[in-house]
Formats: C-alpha cells, structure tokens, sequence
C-alpha cells in the first residue's frame, strides 16, 4: 500500500522540500500527496512551527510527525500534536556538520589568537606571541547530545582538552564528562574556550549568569549555538566589561532578528552571527526523514522521538 506524505513548511522552502523528498523517495512505495488531498489520507507529515499548522485534529491517520528543525522551542507548549503519534526532531548529517564546521572555526579562531593578529596587522605591531598547543588548551562543551558529541569527537581529533557537561552521564571517549551542578562547575572552572550547545528548557534557561560566568576561567571566550535564553545577557555584558569574559561569539539570541539597540552590536568584545551556526539542509534533511519513514515501515522505532516533558 503506497504511504502519502504531506510536507508541511514555510512557503519559500516548499519547492526545495519536495523536490529533495522526491528524489529520497527514489522507488519506495511512497509518494507525496497531491495539493487538496484531505487530511486523514496523509500517513507522513515533514512539518515545521511556521507553516502556520497547529492543530493536527484532521490528520486521523497520521504514523508520525518528522520536524524540519532541531529546535522545538517554538513547538513545546505553542502545539499539541496527538499523544500516540511520535514528534521526531531533526537529526541529520548536513546540520550537523554545519555546527560541527562553525563551532570548530571558532575554537580555532579563539584557539590561535586570530583576532589578535588582526589588530596587529591593522596597527603596524610586531608581537611574536605564539599560542600554545591544543594538546595544552581545554575546551569545554555543554551538551552532549548528537550535535554537541560531533563536536567534541572533532575537537578531540584535533587533540584539545576536552571536557564535557550534560545534564545526565555520559560516555565519549577521549572527552572528560561531567554531569550535575558539582561538573557543571568543573567545566566551567578548567575551561578555556566554553562552547555552548545545550536545549532550551526551564532547566537550562539562564544556565550562564552571574554566578556561573564568575566560576569560569578569568579571560576565557564562550561560543553559544544552542539558544539564546541559555545566557543572561545583562550577565554577560558585564562580564565582558570586567574582563571576566574576553570575548563571546554568539549565534543565537531571546529575540531574533537581534535587536539594533542591543549591547552586543557594535561591541568589540562580541561577534554576533544571524543564528546561522546549522540549518537543515532539504537535501540531507529529506534523506534523513525518509530512512525515519523506512525503520517504521520495517517495525523499528523511529529515533529522535521528543519528550515533551523533558524538553527535547
């Protein structure tokens, strides 16, 4: 029986979505359903927040829910989906190798001082200060999950000094992993360069703050991909006023488009990036969703099933 699957996005990416899922499809018994096919028809739904779907009553039939996106924090508490149908966040290759890409080209950027031979080339100055060597420079990350584990693979293939911190235990090789309050503040203490990649949850919000930031290494850089509301940014702007912080790449914020009059435009202390760190790419994505389509087809369970009640 041929299985229909409804793509459900903002209107820009339609075409790119069901052009790349087409091409997923390849010869499976599936097919994407015709405009106007009715709602309890569909089996699949690809679907993101801004399409405008948020009641999901007419989809009687549907098998599951396959979001665009790694982040549901526009999705928890905003949209009910019925509880027997699984909510499955993005996982798939080409977001994570962008974050993976981004925050490695930031580490090295803080790691051999780049912006420092910057100002040096600007000024005319000559300072033969040579970093030191990642074997001798520890990097922390919080988040473990998938994003934040390919992150910490690739750091510690580049032989930094990995430390890492979630919110339950875990197990990386070559990275030191610490989990509860006792190794949040573990990392933060030892770490050099802090990369940030943790859910959004009323658990994480506001996870650097003044108290936090003050247990951190005097002078250390934080990059921060995973949410904007993971930092209090009074916080931060004042640490990096005191110097405590030295520097901070930021690509995601509590209100986006950053707004103009914010403290972190035109602060030579932060490099603001348009939340561009990973993104889903329709082609990768697609492929993705349909090799979720296929373990439920073939009775296994799909993966990166959301829990509601943990937040991710």
């Amino acid at each position: 029986m041929t299985r229909l699957i409804e793509i459900r996005v903002e209107d820009h990416e339609s075409a790119e979505w069901a052009e790349a899922t087409a091409r997923a499809i390849g010869d499976r018994d599936l097919r994407l359903a015709a405009p106007g096919t009715p709602a309890e028809q569909i089996d699949y739904l690809i679907y993101n927040v801004d399409s405008g779907l948020t009641d999901f009553a007419a989809y009687g039939n549907l098998k599951a829910i396959f979001n665009t996106w790694a982040g549901l924090e526009a999705v928890l508490g905003h949209v009910a989906w019925p509880e027997h149908v699984p909510f499955c966040r993005m996982v798939e290759p080409g977001l994570t190798e962008g974050m993976v890409e981004y925050f490695t080209g930031h580490v090295m950027r803080y790691h051999i001082e780049i912006d420092r031979f910057i100002a040096d080339s600007a000024a005319g100055r000559w300072q033969k200060i040579a970093p030191p060597l990642a074997r001798n420079r520890t990097v922390g990350i919080l988040g473990l999950g998938a994003l934040g584990q390919a992150t910490a693979e690739a750091l510690v293939n580049l032989r930094f000094n990995v430390r890492g911190w979630s919110r339950s235990p875990k197990d990386i090789p070559g990275v030191d992993c610490f989990h509860g309050q006792d190794g949040l503040q573990r990392v933060l203490e030892q770490s050099e360069i802090l990369v940030v990649i943790l859910p959004q949850t009323p658990e994480t919000i506001g996870v650097l703050n003044a108290q936090t930031l003050a247990q951190m290494r005097r002078g250390a850089r934080i990059i921060n991909a995973g949410r904007g509301p993971l930092i209090d940014d009074d916080a931060l702007l004042d640490a990096l006023r005191t110097g405590q912080i030295a520097h901070a790449t930021l690509d995601v914020f509590a209100t986006e488009p950053l707004p103009q009059d914010h403290g972190y435009w035109k602060n030579d202390k932060v490099t603001v990036t348009p939340h561009i760190a990973a993104v889903t790419r329709a082609d990768t994505g697609a492929t993705a969703i349909i090799q979720q389509i296929d373990r439920h087809l073939a009775g296994e369970p799909l993966l990166h099933i959301v829990d509601p009640a943990r937040g991710y």
